[in-house]
């Protein structure tokens, strides 16, 4: 009988162009499956989306509801508060402008939300409440300024969700009340600062504190004076019929329409 002799060599070569495959698929799968996964941009968008009549209501929508209704149950008695107690005009005339302001634009909320089933609250959170009670025991100048501060961090960060609902938004009764809102907030973080009392460093601090990048931009200023721009516009003979918006730099026109629902 004639005798085998083994191959030796091929269990090894075997082996590696398995564990080759195994790595080439290992590496391949997050590309091929990536569509499947969680976490995706449009998983992330359809999470807690519901239809509407006035298109898909995401769960960023129903979440800028409920922000803008605990404003009003915050900012409205602080407000108040500062109208009763402050002694200078200009924190007077802020508190009036959050009164006015969040009075209104909770009214707009309360409408958009019952026609969309979105349940508020009818409370302030537990650090709203905390920032009520701090407000209540400050005095004097200590007051004025923890109200222009406490107010203006508040409007500063709702200012940055109202911008991002704004724009992604797909549905039109949360659009609209988002241009409200901007209109609002902007008007109030322009009194609040008017006071002369918000401490823009503290701001700034606490931004930076949380950011994840480095801000790009040009060069710091050397101490020469740079070249001037060319002016930005149309080439050849236009004609519009659009303004500039009305009101002289730094004001802000909370005139605006009645919600169509």
């Amino acid at each position: 009988m004639r005798r085998i002799t083994p191959v030796r060599g091929v269990n090894g070569t075997v082996l590696i162009i398995a564990a080759l495959v195994a790595t080439v698929g290992a590496l391949a799968f997050p590309v091929w499956s990536y569509a499947d996964r969680s976490g995706t941009g449009q998983a992330n968008l359809d999470a807690g989306t519901v239809a509407t009549r006035w298109g898909p209501l995401s769960a960023t929508d129903r979440d800028f509801l409920v922000k803008v209704r605990l404003a009003g149950l915050w900012e409205i008695p602080a407000g108040q508060q500062a109208v009763e107690r402050a002694p200078t005009k200009a924190v007077k005339d802020a508190g009036d402008h959050l009164i006015v302001g969040h009075t209104d634009l909770d009214r707009r909320v309360r409408g958009v939300a019952a026609q969309l089933g979105v349940e508020l609250p009818n409370q302030p959170t537990e650090q709203q409440q905390g920032w009520l009670r701090e407000l209540t025991a400050a005095r004097g100048l200590t007051y004025q300024r923890t109200f222009a501060n406490r107010l203006r961090v508040a409007h500063g960060k709702v200012f940055a969700l109202i911008a991002q609902v704004r724009d992604g938004t797909r549905n039109s009764l949360v659009r609209q009340l988002a241009t409200d809102a901007n209109q609002t907030v902007l008007d109030h973080i322009t009194m609040l600062e008017g006071t002369g009392l918000v401490d823009f460093d503290a701001i700034a601090n606490g931004n930076a504190s949380t950011a994840t990048a480095s801000p790009t931009g040009p060069p710091p200023p050397d101490g020469e004076t740079p070249p001037e721009p060319d002016p930005a516009g149309p080439t050849g003979d236009t004609s519009g019929t659009s303004r500039p918006s009305p009101g002289p730099p730094g004001s802000v026109s909370t005139d605006r329409p009645e919600p169509q629902m």
